[in-house]
């Protein structure tokens, strides 16, 4: 019973995004010619074949940033627990610099590695 205002945003959601394609399929304008149908980016003019492969090391420096954004990510509601709780600071600050080794052990993993060396 409780969710069911959830389901309705949902349901209003889906719907409101459904409509807005199907209208604009069907009120669009059709003029379809080569030039609009290539694939871009930026602007740029296409050439040669889309599907070449690229590095392994952009992908894993992508997945690192992410890793070490959503971990960084964790220290702000620390700061606020910590500054709102001053009784128990030092088990918050021990547990926190326990937090912090983790990631430089991490960290200096993949430096070890050569993960962040370009060749």
């Amino acid at each position: 019973m409780e969710y069911i205002p959830v389901l309705i945003l949902m349901a209003v959601g889906t719907a409101i995004g459904v409509g807005a394609m199907t209208l604009s399929a069907l009120l669009g304008p059709k003029l379809p010619n080569r030039r609009k149908n290539l694939p871009f980016e930026c602007g740029v003019e296409p050439h040669g074949d889309a599907s070449h492969r690229f590095s392994v090391r952009f992908y894993l420096v992508a997945i690192l940033f992410l890793l070490f954004d959503v971990e960084a990510l964790f220290f702000y509601p620390w700061a606020v627990v910590y500054k709102k709780y001053l009784t128990i600071n030092a088990f918050i600050l021990f547990e926190m610099a326990a937090f912090v080794l983790i990631l430089l052990v991490g960290y200096f993993y993949v430096l070890g590695k050569g993960a962040l060396e370009w060749e």
